[in-house]
Formats: C-alpha cells, structure tokens, sequence
C-alpha cells in the first residue's frame, strides 16, 4: 500500500437541497483514512441552505453552484457530476450522491482492490441501507443474464472509476436522452457492454439513504410509469449496444416489456 499512498483521488459531492444530510456526507469524505485526497462539491441551484453549509467548509473542500439546468434530475446529476470532474485531477474519481456517505476506510479498501488488479477502471461496492428507522445489509447475488439484458449494479455513491474510464463514459452517457435513466444505470450498461462485466465489490463500505421524497420512490414496481421506465432501459441499452458496436440481445424480459408498453401507447 506505500505505492498506493502516492496516488491522489478525488472525491465528487452531488448536492441539491441535503442541507440535513450533508455535513455527515462532507465529514466521512473528510475524515477518510487515506490522505491523498481533494473533496470537490457541485450544488446543484439548492434553494435550502446547503450553500450556507459549504461555506464553513471551504478551506477544506472547493465547492462550486452548478450554472445549467434542466427540467430533468437524471440530466442535472450527469452534468453536475461531469463539472465535478472537469475540475478534478484524481487518478480515481469517487462520486457522492450528498445524503449518503461512505465507512471512513472506504478509500483505502477501494484503492487496495485496484493495485491487487482485481479491477482496472471500475469498481461497485455494496451499500447500507439506511431507512427512517433502521439500517439493513442486503445480499448481493448478480444475475444470470438469460432472463435480463443488464446486470445487477449498486448506487451511485457506491460507485469509483479510474479517470482514463471515467472519460470515456461522460463523452457518450452525458447525452440528452432517456430522462428517465439515472447515472448509475448508465455506468452500469456502459460498464457490462465495454468491458463484458462489472466488478461488485463484496464489502459494504457506502452509507446510501433510502428517503421518501427519492426519485425512484414513485416507480412502484408493475406500476404504469414502472413499465414505461423499463421500456426506456432497453432502449438505452440498444442504443449503447449500438454505439459500441456490440450485439444486441432479445430477452424474454424485453419482450414482455415491449408487449405490455403496447397497452400503455
């Protein structure tokens, strides 16, 4: 690990309107074991008082307002998270959202995957649950990929890629289409169909909020807007399956998705 130490990360804060929850995302980011580090924050135009929270930090942190906004979250975090790293100079890029927050070994554990080469440009690691009342460890068992044409991924936060790969997917996921697909879903298909697999990490080491007011908290699952949401995954996934010259697959999941989106034209 004494070569590893050497290496400077970046860690990207995505903040809009976690005034409650950011100086405990802040303070992990901070406190991490590992030292070679810079904490870059983008506020995304938050109308509470985040701003007033990143002031007290900012002989620690450099934190800029995003100045581009779109009706859609989905494409707001992509360029909020895009900014982050156009102003970062780590050899790996850390992303997080701002009301979760990592275990403070988190850098360290990561970086030790990387230099064992277990992993070259990305890895997944396990999240917490942290809900209103309690905290829970899910089993992460990955798919067998004859019902789904994508893999099982973790959240955005639980999310380090290498900077070379990490330029490589913002200059094809930062497009404005598939409002309904966030970044992590983007980084995941990108991942399986450039490299042929993701690496999931089997530690939990990211704290990931499950709030109420999330964005996929409305996407009750066979619901109507659950099924059109799947429909735009698949596209996705064809369009990316496209662009990288990769074969594109016909599952029974994608069948059924298209047969029942029939209904909903």
């Amino acid at each position: 690990m004494n070569q590893t130490r050497k290496i400077k990360i970046s860690i990207i804060i995505v903040n809009y309107n976690n005034a409650r929850y950011l100086k405990k995302s802040l303070e992990t980011a901070l406190n991490q074991t590992y030292e070679n580090k810079e904490i870059i924050v983008i506020d995304d135009m938050s109308n509470d008082n985040s701003i007033e929270i990143l002031k007290k930090y900012k002989k620690k942190i450099k934190f800029y307002v995003s100045k581009k906004k779109t009706k859609f979250g989905s494409f707001n975090q992509i360029n909020c998270y895009h900014q982050g790293f156009k102003k970062s100079n780590g050899k790996y890029i850390f992303f997080l959202d701002s009301d979760d927050y990592y275990k403070i070994y988190k850098v360290k554990k990561v970086l030790s995957y990387f230099a064992k080469g277990l992993a070259k440009e990305i890895i997944f690691d396990l999240p917490i649950l942290k809900m209103q009342n309690r905290t829970k460890f899910n089993q992460f068992i990955q798919k067998k990929f004859i019902l789904s044409n994508w893999p099982r991924f973790t959240p955005q936060s639980c999310i380090t890629i290498e900077r070379r790969y990490a330029k490589k997917i913002f200059k094809l996921l930062k497009i404005k289409m598939f409002p309904t697909i966030w970044f992590d879903f983007r980084i995941a298909t990108f991942s399986y169909l450039y490299l042929g697999k993701i690496f999931v990490l089997k530690e939990y080491l990211t704290y990931y909020r499950q709030l109420n007011n999330s964005a996929s908290k409305e996407y009750k699952t066979f619901s109507k807007i659950w099924w059109l949401r799947r429909k735009e995954a698949h596209d996705f996934f064809s369009f990316i399956s496209e662009q990288l010259k990769v074969k594109k697959k016909i599952t029974l999941d994608k069948i059924i998705t298209k047969l029942v989106n029939l209904f909903y034209k």
